[in-house]
Protein backbone atom coordinates (compact mmCIF):
# COMPACT_ATOMS: atom_id res chain seq x y z
CA UNK A 1 0.00 0.00 0.00
CA UNK A 2 1.27 3.84 -0.55
CA UNK A 3 2.17 5.80 2.09
CA UNK A 4 2.96 9.50 3.06
CA UNK A 5 6.00 10.84 5.12
CA UNK A 6 4.55 12.73 8.34
CA UNK A 7 6.65 15.12 9.82
CA UNK A 8 5.14 16.71 12.97
CA UNK A 9 7.33 19.65 14.36
CA UNK A 10 7.12 22.09 17.22
CA UNK A 11 9.17 24.95 18.05
CA UNK A 12 10.97 22.36 20.51
CA UNK A 13 11.87 20.11 17.90
CA UNK A 14 10.97 17.47 16.18
CA UNK A 15 7.84 15.18 17.58
CA UNK A 16 6.99 12.53 15.20
CA UNK A 17 8.50 11.01 11.81
CA UNK A 18 7.44 8.59 9.89
CA UNK A 19 5.50 7.06 6.86
CA UNK A 20 2.07 6.66 7.51
CA UNK A 21 -0.84 4.94 5.25
CA UNK A 22 -3.24 7.22 6.16
CA UNK A 23 -3.48 10.86 8.49
CA UNK A 24 -6.89 12.33 10.01
CA UNK A 25 -6.91 15.52 12.11
CA UNK A 26 -9.39 18.27 12.77
CA UNK A 27 -8.43 21.70 10.97
CA UNK A 28 -10.21 25.03 11.93
CA UNK A 29 -12.85 23.85 9.02
CA UNK A 30 -13.77 20.22 10.32
CA UNK A 31 -12.55 16.80 9.98
CA UNK A 32 -9.27 16.08 7.48
CA UNK A 33 -8.60 12.80 5.97
CA UNK A 34 -4.89 12.56 4.08
CA UNK A 35 -4.10 9.48 1.51
CA UNK A 36 -1.15 9.61 -0.10
CA UNK A 37 -1.90 11.65 -3.62
CA UNK A 38 -4.28 14.21 -1.64
CA UNK A 39 -4.09 17.52 -3.21
CA UNK A 40 -1.79 20.34 -1.75
CA UNK A 41 -3.17 22.51 0.71
CA UNK A 42 -2.51 24.44 3.75
CA UNK A 43 -4.52 24.56 6.76
CA UNK A 44 -5.16 25.65 10.53
CA UNK A 45 -5.85 23.05 12.87
CA UNK A 46 -7.92 22.52 16.07
CA UNK A 47 -6.86 21.50 19.56
CA UNK A 48 -7.04 18.09 18.75
CA UNK A 49 -5.79 14.52 18.22
CA UNK A 50 -3.91 13.27 14.69
CA UNK A 51 -4.41 10.04 14.49
CA UNK A 52 -1.49 8.06 12.01
CA UNK A 53 -2.88 4.71 10.37
CA UNK A 54 -0.14 2.36 9.21
CA UNK A 55 -1.44 -1.10 8.60
CA UNK A 56 -3.83 -2.06 11.45
CA UNK A 57 -1.72 0.22 14.19
CA UNK A 58 -3.01 3.54 14.86
CA UNK A 59 -1.07 6.33 16.71
CA UNK A 60 -2.07 9.24 18.21
CA UNK A 61 -0.24 12.37 19.25
CA UNK A 62 -1.99 15.40 20.87
CA UNK A 63 -1.77 18.77 19.20
CA UNK A 64 -2.60 22.19 20.37
CA UNK A 65 -2.99 24.37 17.07
CA UNK A 66 -1.12 25.16 14.42
CA UNK A 67 -0.82 24.34 10.64
CA UNK A 68 -0.83 21.72 8.73
CA UNK A 69 0.76 21.21 5.42
CA UNK A 70 -0.54 18.78 2.54
CA UNK A 71 1.64 17.78 -0.54
CA UNK A 72 1.02 14.64 -2.44
CA UNK A 73 3.44 12.04 -0.83
CA UNK A 74 4.20 14.15 2.43
CA UNK A 75 2.07 15.51 5.11
CA UNK A 76 4.02 18.27 7.72
CA UNK A 77 2.14 19.66 10.79
CA UNK A 78 3.51 22.84 12.68
CA UNK A 79 2.15 22.51 15.81
CA UNK A 80 2.71 24.80 18.74
CA UNK A 81 3.09 21.90 21.03
CA UNK A 82 3.05 18.04 20.33
CA UNK A 83 2.91 15.26 22.19
CA UNK A 84 2.58 11.14 21.37
CA UNK A 85 0.15 9.40 23.46
CA UNK A 86 3.20 7.83 25.49
CA UNK A 87 4.96 10.67 26.30
CA UNK A 88 1.88 12.10 28.00
CA UNK A 89 1.71 12.48 31.95
CA UNK A 90 -1.70 11.54 32.53
CA UNK A 91 -1.16 13.14 36.68
CA UNK A 92 -0.25 16.50 35.19
CA UNK A 93 -2.50 16.58 32.55
CA UNK A 94 -5.24 15.79 34.59
CA UNK A 95 -4.03 18.79 37.17
CA UNK A 96 -4.22 21.20 34.39
CA UNK A 97 -7.54 20.33 33.90
CA UNK A 98 -8.57 20.91 37.48
CA UNK A 99 -7.04 24.19 37.38
CA UNK A 100 -8.34 25.36 34.40
CA UNK A 101 -12.01 24.32 35.57
CA UNK A 102 -11.39 25.99 38.77
CA UNK A 103 -10.44 29.23 37.09
CA UNK A 104 -13.37 29.22 34.86
CA UNK A 105 -15.56 28.64 37.65
CA UNK A 106 -14.39 31.78 39.76
CA UNK A 107 -15.93 35.22 39.29
CA UNK A 108 -13.33 37.33 39.49
CA UNK A 109 -12.24 39.86 36.92
CA UNK A 110 -8.36 38.95 37.11
CA UNK A 111 -9.44 35.70 34.94
CA UNK A 112 -8.72 35.61 31.65
CA UNK A 113 -11.35 32.60 30.68
CA UNK A 114 -10.65 32.35 27.13
CA UNK A 115 -7.13 31.10 28.54
CA UNK A 116 -9.14 29.17 30.88
CA UNK A 117 -10.83 27.95 28.34
CA UNK A 118 -7.98 26.84 25.97
CA UNK A 119 -6.06 25.38 28.80
CA UNK A 120 -9.23 23.20 29.36
CA UNK A 121 -9.37 21.83 25.60
CA UNK A 122 -5.62 21.40 26.00
CA UNK A 123 -5.42 18.64 28.84
CA UNK A 124 -8.71 17.44 28.01
CA UNK A 125 -7.35 16.50 24.56
CA UNK A 126 -4.30 15.22 26.45
CA UNK A 127 -6.15 12.70 28.87
CA UNK A 128 -8.73 11.47 25.59
CA UNK A 129 -4.87 11.02 23.63
CA UNK A 130 -3.68 8.92 26.68
CA UNK A 131 -6.92 7.14 27.59
CA UNK A 132 -7.11 6.08 24.08
CA UNK A 133 -3.98 4.58 23.20
CA UNK A 134 -3.53 2.72 26.95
Amino acid sequence: MKTLKVNIVTPDGPVYESEVEMVSTKAQSGELGILPGHIPMVAPLQIGAVRLKNGGNTELVAVSGGFIEVRPEQVTILAQTAERSESIDPERARESKSRAESRLQTQRDDVDFRRAELALKRAMNRINVYERNF
